[in-house]
C-alpha cells in the first residue's frame, strides 16, 4: 500500500503508522466487553477497482443529485498515477481523468472533490505538477481536466495538499498543504476559480500553533473556518483551529495525548452552535477516540474504541439531523479489516459495518449521506482485486 505522507516530515509519521498496524492486529484480537455483536447496517459493495480503473482510494465521495459518485484514487488508472472516477448508482464505474505525473499534470491524488452546480468537479494532487509539489486541479463533466494551481514556486508557498478543497463564502477555493509556508509546517491557501493562489496562512508548529494540516477545512455560516493538525500545538501531539473571516488564525485546542486523544488526522465538523469534532487516531486506549470541543474550549471525550468495535479512526465524521455521528476506522472490527461506526450524542457506539477484506479494508475516507441518510464510502484495499472498494450502507 502507499504512504500517505509524501514530505521531508515522512519518516516518523511512517513510523508511527507501523506501530498503530502492529497494535491493531494484536488488538483486533482481544474481546472488548460490550463490543457488537452484529452489525447494524445493510451493506453493499458497488464497485471493486481493478487497478486499470483505479487503485488505492484514500479519500471520500461526493454525490450528485442523481445518486452518482465522484472520488479518486491514489494510484492506478492509464499511468498508474491516480484517476478522477464516476461510481452510478447502480455501480457502473467510469475513469473521468487519469493523471499523467510529471510537470504537465498531477500525480497521486489522495483527497476527496468538491462539485460545484456546473458539475465541475475540483480537487488537489499530493504530488506532481510543474515543481513537483501537488496541484490544484479541476474536471469538468466530460472528463476535460485542467491545471490551476502548481505548488511550489516560492519556498513561501504550500506543498503537498492532502486535503479536499471548500468553496468559500465569497466563492473561492480554500484548503491547506502538509508542508511550505513561511515555517514550513503547512499553509492555508485562498485559489480562485482562474487559478490565482494566495497563503491566507503559514503554521508555525509546537508550542504556539498547529503543525502538518493533512485535511482540509470546514466553513460556518459565518464565513469562519475551522480544521485541525495532525502534529503540533502546546504537547504536539495535534491541535484544533479557526481561521476567522478576517483571516486570522486561533488554536481552538491542543491535543494533550492520552486519554484526551493524539493525531486528529481526519479533520473536523463543526454544528450550528460551534461545537467541533473530530476524532484522533491515537489515545484513550492506545487506537483512538471521538471528541467533541464545545465554543468555550472545553474537550468531552464522546468515545474511546476497544478494538472490535474499530481501531485507528484516520477519517473524519458526519453528522445527521438528530446529532448521530458517523465515521470508519482504518483497523478493527471482527476480522480487523475495519469498520463503519455511529456514535449519538450520549456517547453510545454502535457498528454498523465490520469488513472483512472481501467487501474492502483499510478505511481512511470519510463518509458521505444522500438525501435519504444512506452512507456512501471507500475502503483502500480489499475487493475483488485487493485494489480497494466503493460501497453503499443503509444504517
Amino acid at each position: 500500500m502507499v504512504s500517505i505522507w509524501p514530505g521531508s516530515a515522512s519518516i516518523s509519521k511512517i513510523q508511527m503508522r507501523t506501530v498503530f498496524v502492529l497494535v491493531a492486529f494484536a488488538v483486533a484480537l482481544v474481546p472488548a466487553a460490550g463490543a457488537q455483536a452484529k452489525p447494524a447496517g445493510t451493506f453493499t459493495l458497488l464497485y471493486s477497482f481493478t487497478g486499470t480503473s483505479g487503485a488505492y482510494p484514500l479519500a471520500g465521495l461526493v454525490i450528485d443529485s442523481n445518486g452518482n459518485l465522484y472520488g479518486t484514487t491514489s494510484e492506478g488508472g492509464a499511468y498508474g498515477e491516480g484517476t478522477v472516477f464516476k461510481v452510478s448508482a447502480s455501480g457502473t464505474e467510469t475513469v473521468l481523468h487519469s493523471f499523467k505525473g510529471g510537470f504537465s499534470d498531477g500525480q497521486f491524488p489522495i483527497a476527496s472533490l468538491v462539485r460545484d452546480d456546473a458539475g465541475v468537479l475540483y480537487g488537489t494532487t499530493t504530488r506532481g505538477g510543474l515543481y513537483g509539489y501537488g496541484t490544484v486541479f479541476k474536471v469538468a463533466e466530460n472528463g476535460e481536466e485542467n491545471l490551476l494551481h502548481n505548488f511550489g514556486k516560492a519556498a513561501s508557498d504550500g506543498r503537498y495538499p492532502s486535503a479536499g478543497l471548500v468553496f468559500g463564502l465569497d466563492g473561492d477555493l480554500y484548503s491547506t498543504t502538509q508542508e511550505g509556508g513561511a515555517s514550513g509546517f503547512g499553509t492555508i491557501f485562498k485559489l480562485t476559480t482562474n487559478g490565482d493562489e494566495s497563503v491566507v496562512h503559514s503554521f508555525a508548529g509546537n508550542p504556539s500553533d498547529g503543525q502538518y494540516p493533512v485535511q482540509g477545512l470546514v466553513a460556518d455560516v459565518h464565513g469562519n473556518f475551522y480544521g485541525a493538525t495532525e502534529l503540533g500545538g502546546t504537547f504536539n501531539d495535534g491541535a484544533v483551529f479557526k481561521l476567522d473571516d478576517e483571516g486570522n488564525e486561533t488554536v481552538l485546542l491542543s491535543l494533550s495525548g492520552g486519554p484526551k486523544g493524539a493525531y486528529p488526522y481526519g479533520g473536523v465538523i463543526v454544528d450550528s452552535a460551534g461545537n467541533v469534532y473530530s476524532t484522533t487516531a491515537y489515545g484513550g486506549n492506545g487506537i483512538g477516540l471521538v471528541f467533541v470541543l464545545d465554543p468555550s474550549g472545553v474537550e468531552t471525550v464522546l468515545y474511546t474504541f476497544s478494538g472490535p468495535d474499530g481501531s485507528f479512526p484516520s477519517a473524519g465524521l458526519i453528522r445527521d439531523a438528530k446529532g448521530h455521528l458517523y465515521g470508519t476506522t482504518e483497523f478493527g472490527g471482527a476480522d480487523g479489516a475495519g469498520v463503519v461506526f455511529a456514535v449519538n450524542n450520549t456517547g453510545k457506539e454502535v457498528v454498523l459495518h465490520s469488513f472483512d477484506g472481501t467487501d474492502g479494508a483499510d478505511l481512511f475516507s470519510t463518509l458521505v449521506s444522500d438525501a435519504a441518510g444512506n452512507l456512501y464510502g471507500t475502503a483502500t484495499e480489499g475487493g475483488a482485486g485487493n485494489k480497494g472498494t466503493v460501497f453503499k450502507l443503509i444504517p
